[in-house]
């Protein structure tokens, strides 16, 4: 009988956790061991197959892909590998290949130190390979449970784990990496966040560094680095980036980490936490930008009022501010051009009016300049009373609200303590469903729909948990916010315009009533500000 020709390709692994391991899981230690296999076994070597710093998790690696090719178009007819664990730790795939795959294609597969040989199927060590491949995926599994507490506790520690620093920083060389500011950088930074303080979009404020030759991080990060931008990226600025910078905590000088994960160990593909689940460490590093800054920033990008560009590319102060009376929706920005002098007028309607007609709502006409001097002189009103008797009106208001937030909050705190008491009861509930279950006294079907019933409103009890929570937080942050609100007003004392950047710090909405004519009363006009100050200083200084 002819004995077979066997044309090898040797396929070498070694992933990242491999590292602790040492020399015996290194490339040269298995390229020594396959080597010495195929030479005594007179087995002629076609290739070798490397993927290095690969988890074997996966079989989307280049070159097992590779020797997959060759061995299926008959290049190759035996594939030698060190151990099972090389080939692969996802005991599903490595079985297939060896059951299915491999004997379909008249494959060879060998793994040298589990003493597995497809030529020889009725071995012990095949026998023992279903239970050899779930091991290696256990082992898998545990060294990911490992790294990923490694990773949670040098995040916790303050350890920056990043592989590059954010824009505006470096990569630091003490033991903690904090990062340094980039002289460079940094400035462009508090710029970007300055220019959406005072009005400015995302994308507008991108067109500004584009026009201007401003290198956008990508490209910033391959002249320092030679890394190269992902596919297709043009390297440009874009109104996403900005979006994404102006949302990082790091720019003043605390450090979130732990904010992307993957599925698994088996499935890596990447996806953003919930804020909650970051690893958040405060004062690590210097600031770029200051408190009060970011402050402004945050509270323009939770304001009712995007804005919208005319066709000429202008932004009303009030536009996105403005609200109707009578149908609750916003007010649109209109623009019309005298025929006579060319001049150009903008006023205020309702939206839906302008779009359906008086058959949903009615006119809320009312001339731009109009209720801009109208928000105006109010601001300018309120801050120089505030000038007058600022201590007074801050103590009327803290006696106002405090009892106010003190009744919300107690209302709110025994709120909580009885929805979080059921939550553990359900879980209780839950445990004795279960255990009557498995001691005969309850049958399946009805255990199932217990613990369906107890799980669904165990979930609905945790998001209004999170919802109490929240407002809970935002109830005993109103007195904190009066005195930034007093600071903020002050400065427009005697203000000579109304801004973009003034509105986005004082107002939360603008209610406007219909058009005097329609209505034959008084217009009423609402300014409803983020702090209910108003109220106040218009009850001392009532005439």
């Amino acid at each position: 009988m002819k004995q077979k020709h066997y044309i090898v390709g040797l396929y070498y692994r070694k992933s990242q956790e491999d590292e602790r391991q040492g020399e015996s899981i290194s490339i040269e230690n298995q390229r020594m061991i396959l080597r010495k296999y195929a030479e005594d076994h007179g087995f002629e070597i076609h290739d070798e197959y490397i993927d290095d710093g690969v988890s074997g998790t996966t079989f989307q690696r280049p070159e097992v892909q590779r020797l997959l090719d060759d061995a299926k178009t008959g290049v190759i007819n035996t594939i030698i590998v060190k151990d099972l664990s090389r080939f692969g730790r996802n005991y599903i795939e490595v079985g297939q290949y060896v059951d299915y795959v491999f004997p379909a294609f008249g494959i060879r597969f060998i793994a040298i130190q589990d003493n597995v040989d497809t030529e020889n199927r009725d071995s012990n060590a095949m026998e023992m390979m279903p239970i050899m491949n779930v091991f290696n995926e256990w082992h898998a599994a545990n060294t990911s449970k490992k790294i990923r507490a490694v990773k949670r506790a040098n995040a916790k520690d303050g350890i920056y784990t990043a592989k590059k620093a954010s824009y505006g920083y470096k990569m630091g060389t003490d033991k903690k990496r904090a990062p340094v500011i980039d002289e460079e950088t940094a400035p462009i930074v508090k710029r970007i966040f300055e220019m959406y303080a005072s009005g400015m979009s995302p994308r507008g404020i991108s067109e500004v560094l584009n026009l201007e030759g401003v290198p956008s991080p990508a490209t910033y990060a391959y002249t320092q680095t030679g890394q190269k931008p992902k596919p297709n990226v043009m390297g440009l600025w874009t109104a996403v980036t900005i979006r994404e910078m102006l949302n990082k905590i790091i720019y003043i000088g605390h450090m979130p980490q732990l904010r992307w994960t993957s599925l698994s160990y088996k499935n890596h593909k990447r996806f953003r936490r919930d804020e909650s689940e970051w690893a958040v460490v405060y004062n690590t590093h210097e600031p770029i930008i200051s408190q009060e800054l970011w402050d402004r920033v945050q509270e323009r990008r939770k304001s009712v009022a995007k804005g919208r560009k005319t066709k000429i590319g202008f932004t009303h102060p009030l536009s996105g501010f403005l609200i109707c009376a009578d149908c609750g929706n916003k007010m649109k920005l209109c623009t019309s051009v005298s025929r006579s002098t060319g001049k150009r007028f903008f006023h205020f309607d309702c939206g839906y009016h302008i779009r359906y007609g008086k058959a949903y709502c009615f006119s809320h006409y009312i001339a731009a300049g109009i209720i801009e001097q109208i928000v105006l002189n109010d601001i300018r009103e309120m801050a120089q009373r505030l000038v007058l008797d600022e201590n007074a009106v801050r103590e009327e208001f803290m006696q106002r609200n405090a009892e106010l937030a003190d009744n919300a909050v107690k209302s709110a705190k025994k709120e909580l303590q009885a929805k979080h008491k059921r939550v553990e009861e359900l879980s209780r509930l839950m445990q004795i469903a279960y255990e009557d279950r498995l001691k005969g006294k309850m049958p399946e079907d009805i255990c199932l729909n217990f613990i369906q019933r107890y799980s669904d409103e165990q979930k609905r009890l945790e998001t209004e948990i999170t919802e109490l929570e929240a407002k809970l937080t935002e109830t005993e942050n109103t007195l904190q916010s009066a005195d930034e609100f007093i600071r903020n007003i002050k400065k427009y004392f005697s203000a000579p315009e109304l801004t973009r950047e003034m509105c986005y710090e004082l107002i939360d909405r603008i209610i406007v009533g219909r058009s005097p004519g329609l209505s034959g009363k008084e217009r009423e006009i609402d300014i409803v500000y983020k702090v209910d100050i108003a109220s106040v200083l218009r009850h001392k200084f009532k005439k």
